[in-house]
């Protein structure tokens, strides 16, 4: 029975979304290199500034494994540009304004942070294989460290 959210071993649905810089990328167009989507809540604060240099310092070693990386949040396209420009981001931001994407892959929840109830994106990774199956995912994800685990996972492939 399906929960409505992407499961592990199925096929990704086809993804489109604007990019920082104005032009969209398709999850499809990329194949048969594996992606790394890596959802987060919000540009421009220190966890996710954290993550997205992680990735981005990492970026070289999973281009020699083959494989492409995306951020993705809330955040407009606008707000990505001054989040790449302000620390030098090297991995594409996508933006997923709509949360249609967070839904499918269920990281758009209900959240709760000094008393109040909110909904938002839970920092996630999932990582597509170069057939767009589902192959791993890391869900409520602690920034420490996590770049370097998920460049293991596309080496493993």
């Amino acid at each position: 029975m399906s929960t409505g959210i992407l499961q592990t071993g199925e096929i990704v649905p086809d993804i489109t979304l604007p990019r920082d810089g104005g032009d969209d990328v398709a999850l499809s167009a990329l194949r048969p290199a594996p992606v790394v989507l890596f959802f987060y809540p919000r540009d421009l604060t220190s966890g996710c500034t954290k993550e997205a240099i992680a990735f981005s310092r990492l970026k070289p070693e999973f281009e020699a494994a083959g494989a492409k990386v995306f951020g993705i949040s809330k955040d407009s396209v606008q707000s990505h540009d001054k989040f790449v420009a302000k620390h030098e981001l090297t991995v594409p931001l996508l933006s997923d304004e709509a949360t249609d994407i967070a839904e499918t892959f269920g990281v758009w929840q209900e959240k709760k942070m000094y008393g109040k109830t909110f909904m938002g994106i839970v920092r996630s990774t999932f990582l597509i294989d170069g057939e767009g199956r589902l192959a791993r995912e890391w869900r409520n994800v602690k920034v420490d460290g996590h770049a370097v685990e998920v460049l293991e996972a596309v080496r493993a492939l």
